[in-house]
């Protein structure tokens, strides 16, 4: 299952220019690049919604933290770290 993820953006370079805007995302404590180009408002500190390594929309702080406490209780973290719990 694929899921949108909010993350915290820590660093942003946009060195390549608009469409190649690059930042580092913490998705609670895990860091991942991220494809900013489709939101070229987002700024370092501002969370944002990503799926398969891109930013879709910015959110605000309460919103990110209720989906992953959402996510915690359904163990869909496991996704970003690459731990998955083996199936009986």
């Amino acid at each position: 299952m694929c899921l949108a993820v909010p993350g915290k953006i820590m660093s942003i370079d946009d060195s390549g220019g608009e469409l190649m805007k690059i930042g580092k995302v913490s998705f609670g404590g895990i860091i991942k690049e991220v494809n900013l180009a489709y939101t070229p408002e987002a700024k370092i500190g501002d969370y944002v919604i990503v799926h398969v390594g891109f930013a879709l929309n910015t959110v605000d702080e309460a919103e990110a933290a209720k989906v992953f406490e959402y996510l915690k209780e359904i163990d869909g973290l496991d996704e970003l770290t690459g731990e998955e719990k083996q199936q009986l």
